[in-house]
């Protein structure tokens, strides 16, 4: 029988919970996101934000509606993983505190990094924070209200919902979050949510026995090494490490300190910098912006994103070492969805929720943008020369989504199965070697993906 797609009366709570939602946790939001005007300063550990409003998704081809829809998830914002950061700035203001060789400034910053650091102790360091939790809720309630007669579908059928995590706490409370956020929108899909599964082969993939040979990538691999140390000796990380002393220290202060030391202070600050908003909940009135100017708070996400790019992006011209284990993932949802497709699962959905280093190998597997261009020999990788972005790849929360549509066969004929994909929210073209349903269109036959994404 054919599936409609009326708004069922559990679909309008859906919408007006995400309503009422939002709007209760802006907030403890609001300051913070004012900070964030740019994105990109924040690398990997920007909080999320979906990419395109449902209003700008196009129509399922006639005929077609939803049977099925999985993703991959990175776990939400989170405390830092430690306080050694924090240690470290408050080591050296203390220093400087009893040469009485702070600047008004610098005065200021000692109290901010405290209140961070005892939000983050309260919580837990590493664990899920209250930002992290609103941004899987929300993301569940969006997914429902793009796919009101799936789930109306899921409930009358009694599908289950399968939730698989990689087993580390703050992924099982993200996974939790999330399938709270759809029961809160549809409460009848309580009892079809099954208890998490771990399964660290599929999304702890980068530390197994399997990928012994990446682990000694990121250790021993000499091509890297050099890469990271042409980037870390670049001269502008010691001028803006010295920009960030002198606007806290007195120059006499400031004379003392060796490079290698102004270096460490500035890098440990900015990472407290781009910590800072994912804790919004926790510690609302922590703002740390003033004490990197957008500069050099660039440049030290520069850094941190030429890191991501070359252990876990597309990396080098010619080689494949930092993504081909994702195709473990690529793999299983392709599998998921031809299961739904022939019968032999009953599945209305598959949840899957991972790390920042399960995203972004699967985002340059996949092809995504952003995540396509590695770096050619004798071209380091540069924010001039590359688009790859950690706050655009795998910020926190970050998520790949595929949804799966049938028509009705007709005369005997079978079932014609279509997958659309949204990365991060966003209708997202699959890579340039699966060719769509028609020019333009987001829609891809199934069996072309399982052409085109095993192929080579």
């Amino acid at each position: 029988m054919k599936r409609t797609a009326p708004l069922s009366v559990a679909m309008a709570a859906s919408l007006a919970a995400s309503v009422l939602f939002t709007a209760g946790s802006a907030t403890a939001r609001d300051r913070s996101d004012a900070s964030r005007a740019d994105r990109h300063l924040y690398g990997t550990k920007a909080p999320y934000l979906p990419q395109e409003r449902q209003s700008r998704y196009q129509e399922a081809p006639e005929g077609f509606y939803p049977v099925f829809t999985e993703n991959v998830a990175r776990h939400g914002s989170r405390a830092m993983t430690d306080g050694s950061d924090g240690d470290a700035v408050l080591a050296v203001l203390r220093q400087a505190q009893a040469q009485d060789a702070l600047t008004g400034l610098g005065g200021r910053l000692a109290p901010q990094v405290q209140s961070l650091m005892a939000a983050a102790a309260s919580l837990g360091y590493g664990n899920l924070a209250g930002r992290g939790v609103q941004e899987q809720q929300e993301t569940a309630l969006r997914m429902e209200q793009r796919l009101p007669s799936l789930f109306q579908a899921i409930t009358a059928g009694q599908e289950p919902i399968v939730v698989e995590t990689s087993g580390v706490p703050r992924v099982v409370a993200s996974a939790n979050a999330f399938t709270g956020g759809l029961i809160s929108g549809d409460p009848a899909l309580a009892g079809l949510i099954k208890a998490p599964v771990t399964d660290k082969n599929l999304l702890y993939f980068h530390k197994q026995p399997q990928n012994a040979d990446y682990q000694s990538y990121l250790k021993n691999d000499p091509q890297l090494a050099a890469a990271l140390a042409q980037i870390d000796t670049d001269p502008r990380t010691a001028q803006a490490a010295h920009h960030v002393v002198t606007r806290l220290f007195r120059a006499d202060f400031v004379a003392t300190l060796p490079a290698a030391a102004q270096i460490a202070f500035a890098g440990s600050l900015y990472q407290l910098y781009a910590a800072a908003p994912d804790l919004s909940v926790e510690a609302p009135d922590v703002d740390l912006t003033p004490f990197l100017t957008a500069a050099d708070a660039r440049w030290f996400a520069y850094l941190d994103d030429a890191e991501e790019f070359y252990q876990k992006g597309p990396a080098f011209a010619g080689r494949t070492i930092t993504y081909k284990m994702a195709d473990v993932l690529s793999s299983d949802l392709l599998a998921q969805a031809q299961a739904k497709a022939n019968g032999t699962s009953t599945n209305g959905a598959v949840l899957r929720f991972t790390h920042a280093e399960e995203i972004e190998p699967l985002a340059a597997l996949l092809g995504l943008p952003g995540s396509t261009e590695p770096a050619e020999p004798g071209q380091p990788y540069s924010y001039r020369n590359n688009p790859w972005r950690g706050a655009d790849v795998a910020p926190m929360a970050a998520n790949i989504q595929w949804d799966l549509f049938a028509n009705n066969s007709a005369d005997g004929e079978p079932a014609r199965y279509l997958v659309r994909m949204l990365y991060n929210e966003k209708e997202t073209a699959f890579k340039p070697s699966c060719r769509p349903i028609a020019e333009n269109s987001f829609f891809y036959d199934l069996d072309e993906l399982k052409r085109c994404l095993t192929e080579g």
